[in-house]
């Protein structure tokens, strides 16, 4: 039987008192005077709670909540004379494993909120203000996945990916985007020179236009033609070692398995080390390695 699959969290939301919940920290003054606090602050007057507090059930008492996760809201809220607020109720008790494992927003789940409030009627320069950026880099939220295709959204949806590089995917047409993004995700690299990158390796009737030359700066035609060539080749011998690496993660069990026993057998290890001195070395260094990296090093 498989492990059981604990939810971390109650399935509804509970309207609380601010006067329930209590704080596993205080709230310094240097905290309320930072810019994080003051876009909080500015945030919840404009739009209201977007992420609600996380608390969990005080043990001893079924009317008091403690507050893992959201400390700066609960003292906004304070500060604005509010008396209630709807949280999240954590069936983790431990504070520092929640923050350990809380998720932010990720680039695409910040567009869908965005436009979600667009579309309730928010102006974006009311979401601008509440989040102290200027109205264009709003508009550039919004319109992130215009030209994006959906398996690409879908692959990068969780990923805290640089605003940019969705810029650059749209120069792609879409099974290059979703290559691209599959390699990121295979990198776990999300950067915008990273995705500048793969643009240049791109052969030009993967792009949308094609005839609109590749400008990377420090590269000529020449050199970009050979940087496309070496990452296609690249890719496949990427893909290769991708396709072969769980076949050579079982055989190297087996047989590390296997010589484990073999050399706990004080005959054999003396009949080896006798007559076969390299090979029980070399038997030696397998049965001692914790993953495939080991057995490549000096190779």
């Amino acid at each position: 039987m498989g492990n059981t699959i604990k939810i971390g969290f109650d399935d509804q939301t509970v309207d609380l008192r601010l006067a329930q919940i209590i704080p596993v920290k205080p709230v310094t003054p240097s905290a309320r005077s930072s810019r994080k606090y003051k876009q909080i602050l500015s945030s919840i007057q404009e739009v209201g709670i977007i992420e609600p507090p996380v608390v969990t059930r005080e043990k001893s008492s079924s009317d008091i909540f403690i507050l893992l996760d959201g400390h700066l809201r609960i003292e906004a809220l304070k500060e604005m004379g509010e008396r209630s607020v709807t949280c999240l109720i954590s069936t983790d008790d431990e504070s520092f494993t929640y923050n350990k494992h809380i998720n932010r927003l990720s680039t695409v789940q910040e567009h869908k909120m965005i436009v979600r409030a667009v579309e309730r009627g928010v102006p974006e320069e009311k979401i601008a203000q509440a989040l102290s950026v200027d109205v264009a880099s709003i508009i550039r939220k919004r319109t992130l996945l215009e030209g994006i295709c959906p398996e690409t959204a879908e692959l990068l949806k969780d990923k805290m990916v640089a605003i940019g590089v969705f810029h650059i995917l749209r120069k792609m047409k879409p099974i290059r985007q979703m290559q691209v993004a599959t390699l990121m995700n295979d990198a776990n690299t999300y950067s915008l020179s990273y995705a500048r990158a793969l643009l240049a390796s791109t052969p030009k009737e993967e792009l949308n236009n094609p005839e609109k030359p590749k400008k990377v700066r420090g590269l000529t035609d020449e050199q970009m033609t050979r940087m496309e060539n070496e990452m296609a080749n690249l890719e496949r011998e990427y893909r290769l070692v991708e396709e072969s690496y769980s076949t050579d993660v079982l055989n190297l069990t087996l047989a590390k398995g296997y010589l484990t026993k073999l050399l706990n057998n004080a005959d054999v290890v003396r009949y080896l080390s006798q007559n076969h001195s390299v090979m029980l070395s070399q038997f030696q260094k397998i049965t001692d390695m914790k993953s495939i990296a080991d057995g490549t090093e000096g190779s």
